[in-house]
């Protein structure tokens, strides 16, 4: 099945196949979602099924719009159908760009809105098995450390953004 999901080309903003806009390495809107829970935050890794990075762990959910959806909409839309998360009231945390090879002959060059939302006792994570393969809560201390033991387990994306954003995403940590 076709995804559209809009890419810049030639300064215009157009709906294409998502593979297609991986393939060709354009740059194209991403949402990126952290949930934290005091000094900690959520990781998953991702189903071995992926199309890329399989296998790996990421922040809680990223994803791409669909053609004419609004980031914020996107961002609670995956949440849900990643980790079965509802209800959580998501913070914009500002926007990021990357560029990064991600197999398989695909580049992700991705201009990304960035959310957090604080976990509430009471809900439940309930990961789709094609997306999500394992979950955990760990600090961004811990995680620096095991990014730093065996960087390859992590996405490009997070690396890079524990690297160069963590600031803004979870304030001085």
């Amino acid at each position: 099945m076709t995804q559209l999901i809009p890419a810049w080309v030639d300064g215009d903003l157009v709906p294409l196949d998502k593979l297609d806009v991986h393939r060709r390495g354009l740059r194209h809107p991403a949402v990126s979602v952290f949930l934290l829970d005091g000094d900690r935050f959520l990781i998953q890794r991702r189903a071995l099924g992926k199309y890329h990075t399989p296998g790996l762990w990421a922040n809680a959910c990223c994803t791409h719009p669909r053609w004419g959806e609004a980031p914020d909409d996107c961002a609670a839309r995956r949440l849900g159908e990643e980790l079965g998360v509802t209800g959580i009231a998501l913070r914009p945390r500002g926007e990021v760009e990357y560029r990064a090879d991600v197999g398989g002959g695909m580049v992700e060059h991705e201009r990304v809105r960035l959310f957090t939302g604080d976990w509430r006792r009471g809900l439940a994570i309930r990961p789709d098995p094609d997306e999500v393969m394992d979950w955990r809560w760990l600090s961004v201390p811990e995680l620096r450390g095991e990014i730093a033991e065996a960087p390859e387990r992590f996405t490009p994306w997070l690396r890079l953004y524990l690297a160069r954003h963590s600031d803004a995403i979870f304030g001085s940590t």
